[in-house]
């Protein structure tokens, strides 16, 4: 009687699965020595380094490069084991390119995330931010670039994927026109992006004002970007808003502004000791630069007169401190010294409909 689960009616004999997991185990084993020694002795050589980034590539590089080399391990076991062979013969032309797009992929991260942390330890300044912006846009391009090529070629390894491919290569024209028109928000994202990363009209950092909101600059993407606001919103405003329509960018050159506190007095106000008293306490904060300081009459209506009083700091955040602080001093100094100087017609009127109440 046959039985198929007896060893001796296996196609496969003892001695064949003892050679096979030898081989295999053994090219294995030698693969992951292989790997632990390789990566020690580039440890080594990486810790004599000032730099940090080439730790953190080979850091990134580590894992994906222990399974190729496994994989390339098992690769030479298939060529001197002929069941080894059989099996790995159907998924290496599947491995390999996933494989060897891991291994690019992760090392494009690695070196991107080595020159952003070397650009937070030379500190933040206006060039370090558009070199951390033209680093995050060049590579995630280059990512997405690897991860299409590398899904491409598996695809190619599937049959039927391979005769639409050669199907479609016989009417190209037609072929072109339909994969542009549907990967035209795409291409116009990536162009938008690369345009972004080349230009630099903004960068990761900048302090910008879109819509009618200011906010700094956390992401640059290729479809969008972030903007996070003083009250911690965040802004998801589209690529190509930017290169399509104008915005302010506060710190394009650097985080020197200069920027007003508008006062609206009665004509009856005295400017000159006005601007003595705003020179006075301006020239006395620590939040001054030393660079702008003036005080002019922008405009005079019958009712009224406009004061502009500007002033400049090191940076944009120490601007507002210093023109919140100017305007409050500036209001508790006219109630003290020209009280006159305040319109009051809110009060005057309130005061006249309260005489004829009482008339």
């Amino acid at each position: 009687m046959f039985d198929r689960y007896h060893p001796s009616n296996w196609p496969v004999s003892y001695e064949g699965l003892i050679h096979t997991g030898v081989a295999l185990g053994g090219a294995i084993l030698v693969a992951l020595v292989a790997h632990w020694a390789i990566f020690k002795v580039l440890r080594k050589i990486t810790s004599k380094s000032s730099s940090q980034m080439d730790d953190v590539v080979v850091a990134k590089v580590r894992k994906p490069v222990r399974w190729a080399m496994i994989a390339f391990a098992v690769s030479i076991a298939a060529e001197h084991d002929a069941l080894v062979g059989d099996g790995w013969d159907l998924f290496v032309s599947f491995l390999t390119p996933a494989v060897i797009g891991w291994v690019a992929f992760a090392f494009v991260k690695g070196l991107a995330a080595g020159y952003e942390h070397q650009l937070q330890v030379e500190g933040e300044d206006v060039g370090n931010r558009g070199h951390r912006t033209r680093i995050a846009i060049l590579s995630r391009t280059a990512r997405v670039a690897i991860i299409i090529i590398a899904v491409s070629l598996i695809m190619l390894n599937i049959p039927g994927v391979r005769d639409i491919g050669t199907t479609m290569l016989a009417s190209a024209g037609l072929a072109a026109l339909a994969v542009g028109a549907a990967a035209q928000p795409a291409l116009k994202s990536l162009i938008a992006g690369l345009q972004m990363a080349l230009t630099q009209p903004l960068r990761i950092g900048d302090l910008v004002k879109v819509d009618g909101q200011a906010g700094r600059v956390e992401e640059i993407r290729m479809s969008f970007v972030t903007v996070r606001t003083w009250d911690e919103r965040v802004l998801v405003v589209p690529t190509s808003r930017f290169l399509d329509q104008s915005f302010e960018n506060w710190s394009r050159v650097s985080e020197k502004l200069t920027g007003p506190v508008m006062l609206h007095l009665d004509p009856i106000a005295e400017v000159e000791p006005i601007r003595e008293e705003f020179e006075r306490f301006v020239k006395g904060h620590e939040l001054w630069d030393g660079r702008n300081l003036a005080l002019l009459m922008t405009e005079a209506y019958p009712e009224s007169i406009e004061l502009r009083l500007s002033m400049s700091a090191d940076t944009i955040g120490d601007l507002w401190t210093l023109r919140c602080a100017v305007r409050e001093h500036m209001l508790a100094w006219l109630k003290e010294n020209q009280p006159d100087a305040l319109i009051r017609h809110r009060l005057e009127v309130e005061a006249a409909n309260q005489r004829a109440k009482g008339g």
